[in-house]
């Protein structure tokens, strides 16, 4: 076979040799050990939660070295592609804090363009790059037209659709379409030939060279050392149309890049050799991988599965309604990609997670299970080291798209909200009552007449005209100018003169002895000044609802007990 005519025949506009190509990409001048990374995305959705987890570690890795984060979009499935999606997940990922240094950015019109010196960073736009490495192949016989009908290719692709699900019967039918395929590797010149003349569409197939009885060694940066079977598959590079596959075109794009570490689920191992193969075969140096375990959760049986598009937490963008602050996920993830993370918080509890030393070496190998609850202690740490003024700013933001009422009372007076929010805030042990901004309203809304209303009423076990003398006994001698301590021994008063005891140790000892304890009497006064059983310091809280309003919310209790 003369390749180099076939390469003519197949390419016949391409005039450029790899080396021209190369030479428009130099090397990038980065420190010693610096890590140049990225985020690949398909631009056919939302950001999935587990796309969030390697585009952290590709950050950190990137950022720690010294090294360069870009983002490529991966668009060469046009009839997957969504509108605006490649915008929107470039904002989205922006507010988690992942910010990259080039590659697709938003330019001031709102729309994709590109910052840096090795774009296009869509790989719709690279075509004419792909087919002069494409033509080289072919050139050294590394790669071979397969000429199909446009019939053929769809009833191909329903068998390969078909492989998904692992139909034995289908996968007979492919296994003898392979066999069709591989047959097809002998062909004369003239049949190229005239089916060019025909106009028939081609794919271009590398011809593989591997012996799936012998192993390929390779070391996995967070699997380890692996033994993984050579590629005898002669898979596709170029479609019908000249548009890459992602086997292909990652392989030319990561190269020209200069991407040193490809961090990517584990889901795609079972393509690593063809990735190997792929990188030899083109003379490139293979960039070090790092196939991430993918992220779980617990069905309704208590059994692992992968967490899905469809479920709640998969979709970032579901994270803003639902009222998470952006650090708080970020905190979260650092926990679930590192095992010493939670132990480096501790000893450091006011850094920022992006001092932690990230290492791979502390990656999951098995699976890390997605937990909400895990994320709400994660978040309610976060919050509650935040400063009144800016709980205040970021739940009203909140509000206003989320719950307009809400978003405008607190907008009305904000300096009232501010204090609402600086109850327990501060100190070694701040308050942890928020783990979202959708939280602030059942945590706060009783400072609201226009929110205010009773969650239960009191236990049967309490004698109502006991209930009803503590309400008005504290209301003979309440004083809004009282400290803290004047103002509970006067409850304390109260709660004596009509058997509940001041006494903890005393009640605790004999309980049988008195009617109650002061607690209760507390939570009498609670019920009836926040309409609930718990709620932020009562002392804090009457001192911003003022006599006037405290006073008439508990005259209101008297008269319906």
């Amino acid at each position: 076979m003369d390749y180099q005519r076939l390469a003519e025949l197949l390419f016949p506009n391409i005039d450029k040799l790899p080396a021209d190509i190369e030479a428009q990409y130099p090397r990038r001048e980065l420190p010693e050990g610096a890590k140049v990374t990225r985020f690949a995305p398909s631009p056919t959705g939302f950001v999935h939660f587990g796309g969030l987890f390697p585009t952290t570690v590709a950050e950190r890795l990137a950022h720690q070295s010294g090294g360069v984060l870009y983002l490529r979009i991966e668009d060469t499935d046009a009839k997957r592609e969504v509108p605006g999606a490649a915008e929107a997940l470039i904002k989205t990922l922006s507010v988690y804090g992942v910010d990259f240094d080039e590659g697709a950015i938003l330019g001031e019109d709102g729309k994709v363009c590109d910052k840096g010196a090795y774009g296009p960073y869509k790989q719709s736009k690279r075509a004419h790059i792909y087919h002069v490495f494409a033509k080289q192949l072919v050139r050294e016989g590394k790669a071979y037209p397969c000429f199909t009908t446009e019939e053929e290719l769809e009833e191909l692709a329903a068998v390969n659709k078909k492989e998904e699900i692992k139909n034995t019967d289908w996968q007979a039918e492919a296994e003898k379409r392979r066999a069709e395929m591989l047959a097809r590797r002998e062909f004369t010149m003239e049949d190229v030939e005239a089916h060019l003349a025909a106009g028939d569409p081609f794919v271009l197939r590398i011809l593989a060279d591997g012996d799936p009885e012998k192993k390929t060694k390779f070391t996995d940066l967070v699997k380890g050392n692996m033994e993984i079977p050579e590629n005898d598959e002669d898979f596709v590079l170029l479609k019908s149309d000249g548009i890459p596959t992602y086997h292909f075109a990652h392989a030319v794009d990561d190269h020209l890049m200069g991407t040193t570490h490809v961090i990517r689920g584990e889901e795609w191992l079972p393509s690593l050799a063809k990735h190997i193969q792929l990188f030899r075969y083109l003379g490139f140096k293979t960039p070090k991988y790092m196939h991430i375990a993918q992220i779980m959760r617990l069905d309704e049986a208590g059994n692992k599965k992968k967490l899905s598009k469809r479920d709640m937490g998969a979709n970032m963008d579901d994270y803003t309604g639902m009222g998470y602050c952006p650090e708080a996920v970020c905190e979260y993830v650092m926990t679930l990609l590192n095992s010493n993370y939670e132990e480096w918080r501790m000893q450091n509890p006011d850094k920022s997670y992006r001092e932690f030393p990230f290492n791979i070496k502390k990656m999951s190998v098995s699976g890390c299970l997605f937990d909400f609850n895990k994320l709400n202690d994660v978040s309610k740490n976060v919050i509650s080291k935040m400063d009144a003024a800016t709980v205040t700013a970021r739940v009203t933001e909140w509000a206003k798209q989320f719950d307009s009422e809400f978003g405008a009372l607190l907008e009305s007076d904000a300096a009232y909200a501010e204090k609402i929010f600086a109850i327990g805030r501060g100190g070694k042990k701040p308050r942890k009552d928020l783990a979202t901004w959708a939280d602030a309203k059942p945590y706060m809304g009783f400072f609201y007449d226009e929110l205010f209303s009773l969650e239960c009423g009191y236990d049967e076990k309490y004698d109502r005209a006991d209930i009803k003398a503590a309400l008005c006994g504290f209301l003979e001698t309440y004083d809004e100018g009282d400290d803290m301590n004047t103002w509970f021994e006067k409850i304390k008063a109260v709660g004596a003169s009509l058997g509940y005891t001041p006494d903890m140790k005393a009640y605790k000892a004999d309980p049988s002895a008195f009617k109650g304890n002061v607690a209760d009497i507390s939570m009498f006064l609670r019920l009836a000044v926040t309409g609930k059983l718990n709620s932020p310091d009562m002392y804090a809280v009457m001192q911003i609802l003022g006599k006037a309003r405290v006073t008439d919310r508990i005259m209101d209790m008297v008269k319906k007990i």
